[in-house]
């Protein structure tokens, strides 16, 4: 599998540190509001890479965190007149709702800033003690030009960031650029002792601190949005290698924006949705779908128009596999001799599927290669095909749509034994030609929210 990789600006092998395993740490959200579309991208994108590693064998794990102090929080608790923590408990809940109807996988580890503080102080500290950071009036600020390699992320000397930057200025600061790793508290902040203030740790070094805690000094990937490159992952680069003496992830990955209407999507400009809000007209299912319809690093457009077609082409998917499971029931299907033919060409979409997702998790094409699956299943499997085969279609629809989290919506159905009664007389009234008792009947099941649909492979069942 190929990875393209931020820190060095190609596309490059993976290859994990330890043979079968892979160590993946995601940022994850400050937890003060409701996810927007925007945070539902990493979400599921980097959801797909787990998923695709674990499918092609590896034991991956996934750590994302949840920011659970912040200026934001604290600022949306005194709005609300509750704790810092109330907000937090509130919204980590809200994002748990939301992320299971995504289907995205829980991480195997989720920790919190506030639960890894003795870490973080022990984090600073060392950066203290080795002369990459210091203490002014109980704020401790990393020391940019203290890491020669600062700007190796983003690709921009650190004169020209300075330069660039709109930054007031700060006489607790030696350099416009250096950035806080611990805040002392104001006044009805919540806080916690460390060896230079009663405070709270600047929003970079958590990551750091909880990477290491959890992942070691060096891991496999880490990834987020594009818009994490510069500060914060740039910022975590500088006070972890100078911290541990190692390098800190082998390969960055980051997600493309998201804009609505062709326009960046933003609080200020107005177009801001959030997932729930989404979910509520839509669904969860076709949000995720747009996710991965397009490559990871591509930016994607969010618009009514587009989200419903996402809809209209999942349904595409439920309609062939619902297709499929009706034909398992049915009595019409035979068992014939060969059908190897038909299977060559249905795995073939299978290779197609995995060469796409080794090229730099190419979902775009990925999907491309299950609707061509689709299209020769609708075009091959029909009532004389074998259970065999069919059966065998099914799975592969289902092996390669739970790489992308999709058709996990799927019913179970069962028919009564009052509504296989009725459609059995149907049937045989209609064997009679008794056509006034068979639309009676009909007419009967209609009102009990069941649709009847005739077709060459036999009667389907809808319920609503």
């Amino acid at each position: 599998m190929k990875i393209y990789n931020t820190l060095t600006r190609k596309k490059e092998e993976f290859v994990p540190l330890k043979d079968g395993e892979v160590k993946i740490y995601v940022c994850g959200p400050t937890v003060y509001n409701y996810i927007h579309i925007g945070n539902a991208r990493p979400l599921c994108v980097f959801d797909v890479l787990r998923r695709y590693l674990e499918y092609i064998g590896y034991n991956v794990i996934f750590v994302q965190n949840f920011t659970d102090i912040d200026d934001k929080i604290i600022s949306k608790a005194n709005e609300e007149g509750v704790s810092a923590k109330d907000i937090a408990e509130k919204y980590i809940k809200e994002y748990k709702i939301d992320v299971d109807g995504l289907g995205v996988k829980e991480a195997t580890i989720h920790p919190k800033a506030t639960e890894n503080i003795g870490e973080i102080i022990k984090f600073v500290k060392t950066l203290v003690d080795k002369g990459f950071a210091y203490e002014s009036d109980g704020d401790v600020y990393f020391s940019t030009k203290s890491f020669d390699e600062y700007g190796k992320l983003s690709r921009q000397p650190l004169d020209d960031l300075e330069a660039g930057a709109r930054i007031g200025i700060d006489e607790r600061k030696r350099e416009p650029m250096d950035f806080a790793l611990w805040k002392k508290a104001k006044a009805g902040e919540p806080f916690w002792n460390s060896p230079w203030s009663e405070g709270r740790p600047g929003w970079h070094i958590e990551c750091s601190a909880m990477s290491r805690r959890y992942l070691g000094d060096t891991f496999d990937i880490h990834a987020g949005g594009q818009d994490l490159i510069f500060p914060h992952h740039e910022n975590e680069i500088a006070q972890s290698e100078c911290a541990n003496g190692a390098p800190f992830a082998r390969y960055w990955m980051h997600n493309g924006y998201i804009n609505v209407d062709n326009i960046k999507m933003s609080k200020s400009a107005g177009n801001f949705f959030t997932v729930r809000d989404v979910a509520k007209t839509y669904g969860y299912e076709p949000i995720r779908y747009l996710m991965v319809t397009t490559h990871y690093r591509m930016p994607i457009n969010y618009s009514i128009e587009v989200i419903e077609q996402c809809k209209a082409s999942l349904q595409r998917i439920y309609t062939c596999h619902q297709n499929l499971e009706f034909l398992l029931t049915s009595k019409n299907s035979k068992e014939i001799a060969d059908e190897k033919d038909i299977k060559t060409k249905m795995s073939a979409h299978k290779d197609c599927f995995i060469k796409a997702m080794n090229d730099d998790l190419n979902t775009a094409d990925g999907i491309t290669a299950v609707f061509e699956l689709v299209s020769d299943i609708n075009r091959h499997i029909n009532a004389n095909s074998s259970k065999e085969l069919i059966t065998f279609c099914a799975n592969l629809l289902d092996e390669l749509c739970s790489v992308f989290g999709l058709l996990q919506n799927r019913k179970k159905e069962t028919v009564s034994d009052e509504i296989l009664a009725l459609v059995q007389k149907r049937t045989e009234a209609r064997a009679a030609k008794d056509w006034a008792l068979a639309d009676k009947i009909r007419d009967e099941l209609t009102s009990m929210g069941v649709t009847l649909e005739d077709t060459p492979q036999g009667i389907k069942i809808i319920q609503k």
